[in-house]
C-alpha cells in the first residue's frame, strides 16, 4: 500500500495540537532541557530549505531527548523588527508591520507543517509593544547604570540602506553585509551600550560554555586582549606628552617614529605650519574609508609627517611624528610607536618612506651586525638596548615596565580591540528610543511607567539620511518629563540585535506584563541547554547576548553567567554556490518537495544529506532514497498489524534460546539502539539514520523467521528510533502496530541489550611479507594455533603461500596474522 503522507501527517498534527502533546510543564523541573533554534526573521521569501535544515533536525535532536525522558521546552517566535520589511515598504508602500504580520501567519502554517513539537503557547513577535517595551526598559537600565551612552564619533554608513552599521555588520572587503554597498565613514551622534566593561568576564567566560572552538575564537579575537604598557613620549616644544600603548616594551630602543590617527585631537595642535596643508589633504583623503579598510594588511600603507617631534623615554632621542590611516582613533589611545625592525607594518611603512629601521631584538644565535631584510618579530636577546642589552626579550618586557613606572613615564596596560555597542539605527521598522532631548534639561529617560513609547503607523519611509520617526511631528513633539519644555523624542530606532539578546528569556513566560521576563522560570531554566543556529553570528548576536545575560544577572534577575550551555552550528545550505536570499532569487521551496513527498522524508532527506556542521549546495537527486526508506517502513508495520494484540513486548530475550536467525535480528536491534543513541545525541543524523536503513535491511531478510514476541521486540525499538526522524511515520506505525498509547504523549526509549553487543566474532587482517592479502572473520580472543588453522585455509592467503617457505609468524590477538615467507 502506498504510504499516504498527507492524510498521515495531518491526522496527527490535529491530534497533537488538539492534545497538547507539546505543552511544556515548565513547573515541572526535573529532568529539564531548553532545546533553542534562534529564531525566525519573517521575509516575505518565507521558509527555504535553509531554515527547515536548522529547524528539523535540532527538533528531532530535541525529540529524542524527549523519548530520553527529558522535558523538553522548545518554543518558536518571530525576530520580527529588521530593514528587509522597511525596503520592501520603500519598494511596495505595504506597510511593514502589515507585511511582517500577514508573512508571520504563513510561517507559522509552515512551520506547523514540518511537525515540530514547538510549545506554541509560548510564541513570541519582537515587533509587538508588549516584547519592544521590555527593550526599552532594557535601554533604561543600561542608562542608570552609565552603559548606554550618546556621543559623536566616526561609524559605518551604508549610502543604500541609509542608515548606521556596527563593525560587525560591515565585510572583510568593506561593503554592507545586507546589501553588497560599499560603507562609508561618517561623523554622528548616536547611542552605545558599553560591552566593553565585559570585556574581560566575556573572554573568561568562553572557557565555562561547549561552544565550537572556531565560534569561541572568533570571539577571543574580536574581543582582543593585549597586554602590554602605556609609554608616555613628550612633545618637543610643547609641555603635553603622547601616550602610546605597546605589547612589546622590550623594543623601545627601536623607536624610529611615532604615528597618530589622522582625527586624533593632538593632530591640529603639535602640527607644524609648513606641514599643515599636506596634513588637511591627507585627512580629506581617507575619512571616507572604514576601519576594516584601514586595518587591512594588505593596504598599501599610507602616511604624512606633522613636522612635530617627541622624546623616546628610554634613550632621550627625538623621534618624527607621522599621521597614517592604519592608526585607529578609537583603538588604544590613537597614537603608537613604530618599530620597524620587529613589526612588518611599520617594516613596510618604513621601507616606502626612507625612515631608519633599528635592530634591537636578535634571534638566537644570529648575527648582531647583519642586516634585517624583513622584520623579526618573535622573541629573542635584546641588542643596542642600553642597560638591556643581553637581556632576553620576555624578561626584559617586565624590566622595561617596571622602569617606566618608577620614572613616572609609563604604566602596564591591558586593552582590548572590542568596540563598543553601537545600537542606533536611522530607521522606521524597530524600537524606538526610549529618551527625550529637552532644551533645558539635555537628554532625559522616559519614565518607566509611561513605556512603550509606541512606535507610530503612519510615517513616510522613504530614506533620506534621517530616520523616517522625524518626519512625524505627532510622535516626536512631546513634553520634557523634568521641567514640562517642549522638546523632542530621540528619532532613532535601536539596532534589532537588541531584540535579540534576551529573547529566549521572554519565551518562559511571553505574556507576562510587569516585568521583562518572569524570574523564577528563568532562574529554574537558563541557561538554554542546546542553541543552534548560524555561525556567521559568532561575533554579533552571540556577543551581545552573552553581555545582556550578564547585565541581568547583575540586576539580580538570573543568577547564570551565560545564556547558552551549549551551542551547534548547523552548515549552510547553498545554492548554486550562494546563501539562499530572496534578493538573490536563489530560494528553494520546500513546499515543492513536501507537497509530493511529504514532510517526514524532507526532514529525512535534510539530516541524510551529510555531516549537519558541513551542510553542502542544493541537490534533490537523493530524495528518492529517503522516500523508499519511509515506503519501506510503512509497508514492515503493515505487514505486521497488531501485532501488540496478538503478542507480549518483553524487555529482553536470552540469545542462547534464539534460533540463528533470531539471534542475528536480536543483535542487529540492539547494536542500532546503541549506535543511534551516539549519533543523533551528537547531532550525526546522516550516520543515525545509514544505521536505521541497515537495521531494516536485516529485519526485511530475517523478521518472518522470528517468533512473534522477537517482532514485535524489534518493530517497537526500531519505531521508537524512527520516531525523532520522521515523527508522523512513528505516530501511525505505532498505531498499525495495534498500541493504544502514542509515542510523544507516553514517551520511552530503550536501552541495548549488554548481552547483544558482545562480539562473538572479529576481522582480522592477513599480512604476507608485510601486504595486506586478506580479511577474515574469526571467533573473538583465538589462541594462535586455532587462528593459524583459519587463516592457512584461506584461499587468497594459500594462494601467496605456495611453493615458499614459512619464516616466521606474528598474531596480535583479534587484530592481525602476519606471515614472513621467503
Amino acid at each position: 500500500m502506498r504510504y499516504p503522507y498527507k492524510e498521515i501527517e495531518e491526522k496527527w498534527q490535529k491530534y497533537w495540537e488538539d492534545n497538547k502533546v507539546y505543552k511544556t510543564d515548565l513547573t515541572n523541573t526535573k529532568d529539564k532541557l531548553y532545546s533553542l533554534v534562534m529564531f525566525i526573521y519573517p521575509s516575505g521569501a518565507k521558509l527555504h530549505c535553509g531554515h527547515w535544515y536548522n529547524y528539523g533536525p535540532n527538533d528531532s535532536w530535541a525529540r529524542f531527548k524527549k523519548l530520553k525522558g527529558y522535558n523538553v521546552f522548545e518554543p518558536m517566535g518571530y525576530d520580527a523588527f529588521g530593514l528587509p520589511a522597511e525596503n520592501y515598504a520603500v519598494k511596495t508602500g505595504i506597510h511593514p508591520y502589515d507585511s511582517t504580520m500577514t508573512n508571520i501567519d504563513d510561517i507559522r502554517v509552515q512551520l506547523k507543517s514540518m511537525g515540530c513539537m514547538y510549545d506554541w503557547d509560548s510564541e513570541l513577535k519582537t515587533c509587538e509593544p508588549e516584547y519592544y517595551k521590555w527593550n526599552q526598559w532594557l535601554f533604561l537600565q543600561l542608562y542608570k547604570k552609565g552603559l548606554a551612552y550618546r556621543k559623536n564619533a566616526p561609524v559605518n554608513w551604508c549610502p543604500k540602506d541609509q542608515t548606521v552599521l556596527a563593525n560587525e555588520q560591515v565585510l572583510s572587503d568593506g561593503s554592507c553585509e545586507r546589501c553588497g554597498t560599499t560603507v562609508i565613514q561618517k561623523n554622528l551622534t548616536q547611542w552605545f551600550f558599553k560591552i566593553t566593561d565585559y570585556a574581560e568576564e566575556l573572554l573568561s567566560g568562553l572557557e565555562e560554555i561547549q561552544w565550537p572552538e572556531t565560534t569561541k575564537k572568533k570571539q577571543r579575537n574580536w574581543i582582543g586582549k593585549s597586554t602590554g604598557a602605556d609609554v608616555k613620549f613628550k612633545i618637543v616644544d610643547s609641555d603635553k606628552t603622547m601616550t602610546v600603548f605597546t605589547t612589546r616594551p622590550d623594543t623601545l630602543f627601536g623607536v624610529t617614529y611615532v604615528v597618530i590617527a589622522p582625527e586624533n585631537p593632538l593632530v591640529n595642535e603639535i602640527v607644524k605650519e609648513e606641514y599643515k596643508e599636506g596634513v588637511a589633504n591627507y585627512i580629506d583623503s581617507v575619512k571616507s574609508l572604514t576601519e576594516i579598510e584601514r586595518t587591512s594588511t594588505v593596504k598599501e600603507k599610507t602616511g604624512v609627517p606633522t613636522g612635530a617631534y617627541v622624546i623616546n623615554p628610554v634613550n632621550g632621542e627625538k623621534v618624527p611624528v607621522w599621521i597614517s590611516d592604519y592608526v585607529l582613533a578609537t583603538y588604544g589611545t590613537g597614537c603608537v610607536m613604530a618599530v620597524p625592525g620587529h613589526d612588518e607594518r611599520d617594516f613596510e611603512f618604513a621601507t616606502k618612506f626612507n625612515l631608519p629601521i633599528k635592530k634591537v631584538i636578535l634571534i638566537p644565535g644570529g648575527d648582531a651586525n647583519a642586516p634585517l631584510t624583513e622584520a623579526y618579530t618573535d622573541p629573542g636577546i635584546m641588542i643596542n638596548s642600553g642597560k638591556y642589552t643581553g637581556t632576553e626579550s620576555i624578561h626584559g618586557i617586565i624590566q622595561i615596565i617596571t622602569d617606566l613606572e618608577a620614572a613616572n613615564a609609563g604604566s602596564k596596560k591591558v586593552n582590548y580591540k572590542l568596540r563598543d555597542w553601537l545600537i542606533s539605527r536611522q530607521r522606521y521598522w524597530g524600537t524606538p528610543i526610549p529618551i527625550i532631548h529637552c532644551p533645558k534639561c539635555g537628554e532625559v529617560p522616559v519614565p518607566e511607567d509611561e513605556l512603550p513609547v509606541k512606535l507610530p503607523y503612519d510615517v513616510e519611509f522613504k530614506p533620506n539620511g534621517m530616520s523616517p520617526l522625524a518626519g512625524n511631528d505627532e510622535f516626536m513633539n512631546v513634553k520634557c518629563p523634568k521641567c514640562g519644555t517642549d522638546s523632542k523624542r530621540d528619532p532613532d530606532t535601536m539596532d534589532t540585535f537588541v531584540d535579540s539578546s534576551w529573547y529566549y528569556f521572554r519565551y518562559l513566560n511571553p505574556k507576562i506584563s510587569d516585568s521583562p521576563f518572569d524570574k523564577d522560570l528563568a532562574g529554574k531554566w537558563t541557561p538554554v541547554n542546546m542553541y543552534v543556529g548560524g555561525a556567521e553570528h559568532a561575533t554579533m548576536h552571540l556577543l551581545y547576548a552573552r553581555f545582556i545575560h550578564k547585565f541581568f544577572r547583575d540586576l539580580g534577575y538570573v543568577h547564570s553567567k551565560e545564556p547558552f550551555s551549549h551551542l551547534v552550528h548547523q552548515g549552510t545550505i547553498t545554492n548554486q554556490g550562494a546563501k539562499m536570499s530572496k534578493s538573490k532569487g536563489n530560494v528553494v521551496s520546500p513546499n515543492q518537495f513536501t507537497s509530493k513527498f511529504g514532510t517526514d522524508v524532507f526532514r529525512l532527506y535534510l539530516m541524510f544529506m551529510g555531516p549537519y556542521e558541513q551542510g553542502g549546495d542544493w541537490s534533490d537527486k537523493g530524495i528518492t532514497g529517503t522516500e523508499r526508506f519511509v515506503q519501506r517502513c510503512y509497508d514492515l508495520f503493515f505487514k505486521y498489524e497488531n501485532l501488540f494484540i496478538e503478542s507480549e513486548l518483553k524487555d529482553s530475550f536470552d540469545m542462547h534460546e534464539l534460533k540463528e536467525e533470531e539471534k542475528s535480528v536480536y543483535k542487529r536491534i540492539n547494536q542500532t539502539i546503541k549506535k543511534f543513541d551516539e549519533e543523533i545525541d551528537h547531532f550525526r543524523f546522516n550516520t543515525a539514520i545509514a544505521s536505521l536503513m541497515e537495521l531494516l535491511n536485516e529485519l526485511t531478510r530475517n523478521l518472518e523467521s522470528c517468533s512473534k514476541g522477537l517482532q514485535l521486540y524489534a518493530l517497537e525499538r526500531l519505531n521508537i528510533m524512527i520516531a525523532p526522524i520522521a515523527p508522523h511515520l512513528a505516530e501511525e506505525c505505532r498505531s498499525l502496530l495495534g498500541s493504544a498509547e502514542t509515542i510523544f504523549e507516553h514517551p520511552v526509549w530503550y536501552e541495548p541489550d549488554p548481552a547483544a553487543l558482545v562480539e562473538e566474532n572479529v576481522n582480522i587482517a592477513v599480512q604476507v611479507n608485510g601486504k595486506l592479502r586478506s580479511t577474515i572473520s574469526i571467533g573473538i580472543n583465538l589462541s594462535q594455533e586455532q587462528a593459524k588453522s583459519i587463516v592457512f585455509a584461506d584461499e587468497k592467503v594459500a594462494k601467496h603461500l605456495e611453493g615458499k617457505a614459512i619464516v616466521k609468524e606474528i598474531y596480535v590477538k583479534n587484530k592481525i596474522y602476519n606471515i614472513v615467507v621467503k
